[in-house]
């Protein structure tokens, strides 16, 4: 059985809540524990740069994808296991899913919020069946995960879009989504 890749969306920050960045830290580890493989943004900055790094001082497997024109703004982290620099964001995201098998959603921003409605809208329209977890830190998601009921509520979504993501308090929780 070939090693399970997890592809990890999450802030190129560390946020306001001293707990984002610990659950970064307690996922990274947790996915080297399980010698599952960190496909990610590349970054070493923020709850990106946490991820990585606790999957590497793990010895976990790491995969980052970065687009050239945020090399320096991310601070394109070259010392993991694999590093690919892309053209264009669009070919960054293809990269990261297509080398993975599931998706866990940390707290981020517009960036996170782009992936994570990308993956929920090929779900919808029958393009993969890879699990997404969205890892809801101290009730950081609570106000994403009303508008999605408010959306299926107000008729433009089908009650199948609130199956396509199962959220979760922590990290060890998203561990456990994915086993």
């Amino acid at each position: 059985m070939s090693q399970k890749s997890v592809c990890v969306y999450c802030g190129s920050r560390p946020g306001a809540d001293p707990a984002f960045m610990a659950t970064a830290d307690t996922l990274g580890r947790a996915l080297a524990e399980k010698n599952w493989r960190l496909v990610y943004g590349a970054g070493d900055v923020g709850l990106m740069g946490a991820v990585a790094r606790a999957a590497q001082a793990a010895g976990g497997d790491t995969f980052g994808v970065i687009p050239k024109h945020l090399v320096e703004w991310e601070v394109g982290k070259v010392d993991l296991t694999r590093y690919i620099v892309t053209e264009t964001m669009h070919e960054r995201k293809k990269v990261m899913f297509m080398n993975c098998d599931a998706v866990v959603v940390l707290p981020g921003g517009a960036g996170s919020l782009d992936e994570l409605f990308e993956v929920l809208t090929w779900r919808q329209l029958g393009l993969h069946e890879k699990p997404v977890v969205l890892v809801n830190t101290n009730g950081y998601w609570d106000p994403l995960i009303a508008l999605m009921q408010h959306v299926v509520d107000n008729g433009f979504a089908d009650a199948t879009l609130l199956d396509y993501y199962t959220a979760v308090p922590d990290a060890d929780a998203a561990i456990a989504a994915l086993t």
